[in-house]
């Protein structure tokens, strides 16, 4: 249980930084290499933290094991932990974390922006509560 509040203490901080500098418009964030760079990969530590997350909750519970990372909020669905459209967008943030890591084609800014700006904040910081209710 302490590697999870570890992990949470994570990314609330990396979501505070990361809201410290997120340019406030798309236009600023495409013209900023450095800040756009920088929301990249802060948003790769924040979906990698909820990630491992998933995978401490379900072992320390004994569910069974994920066969990737993406299956793994499936089992956290299955297991009640999350409801289906939390899973839908963790996973989804998953996908677009593995693009923006590992550059498997061009990195789509408006979402990546949208995605900072509007959708994982809200998504982490639900995970983190029905987390919070399980990881007893």
């Amino acid at each position: 249980m302490s590697r999870i509040l570890e992990k949470i203490g994570e990314i609330k901080e990396v979501l505070n930084q990361l809201s410290s500098f997120t340019p406030s418009t798309l236009e600023d964030y495409k013209s900023d290499t450095i800040k756009k760079a920088a929301c990249e990969h802060y948003f790769e530590k924040t979906v990698q933290a909820i990630t491992d997350i998933a995978f401490l909750t379900i072992k320390l519970k004994k569910w069974r094991v994920p066969q990737d990372d993406s299956d793994a909020f499936s089992v956290l669905e299955e297991n009640k932990v999350i409801n289906q459209h939390l899973a839908k967008r963790l996973q989804d943030a998953k996908g677009m974390r593995n693009i923006i890591s590992h550059e498997y084609a061009r990195v789509n800014d408006e979402l990546v922006y949208a995605s900072v700006t509007e959708e994982l904040g809200k998504d982490a910081e639900e995970f983190i509560k029905e987390i919070k209710k399980v990881a007893k």
